[in-house]
């Protein structure tokens, strides 16, 4: 829905929104919605971490790749990877962002260990 204010952005699992003008990166979008995306370089593109994915209906609703997101991302881009630093909204979307690596490797164990799965959580 395209409000008065700007553009809506939906950041999945968590169902966050934010509504921001058009020309504003995920990565921003995020930090208004509270929705944590790492990153080290500052939005640069130096450090991919902050990879989101925008499902392939929704492509066009954010500015195509640049050359620096090409070289870094390669062939990602055709599963949806986007570095929420680069990619700027242009319409509203909806976009997923990965679990963090650590904080998944953490849950995975300690669901086993509820499940009596394993004796020791490491």
């Amino acid at each position: 829905m395209k409000s008065q204010q700007g553009l809506t952005v939906i950041f999945q699992p968590d169902d966050r929104k934010a509504v921001v003008p058009r020309g504003v990166t995920l990565l921003e979008a995020a930090r208004k919605a509270g929705v944590a995306i790492t990153t080290r370089c500052g939005g640069k593109a130096g450090c991919l971490m902050c990879k989101v994915r925008v499902e392939e209906q929704d492509a066009s609703a954010v500015r195509p790749p640049g050359d620096a997101e090409r070289r870094k991302l390669g062939s990602l881009l055709h599963q949806g990877v986007r570095l929420a630093c680069q990619t700027a909204v242009w319409e509203n979307v909806t976009v997923t962002v990965p679990e963090d690596p650590l904080k998944a490797a953490v849950r995975r164990k300690l669901e086993a260990a509820r499940r009596g799965e394993e004796e020791d959580l490491w």
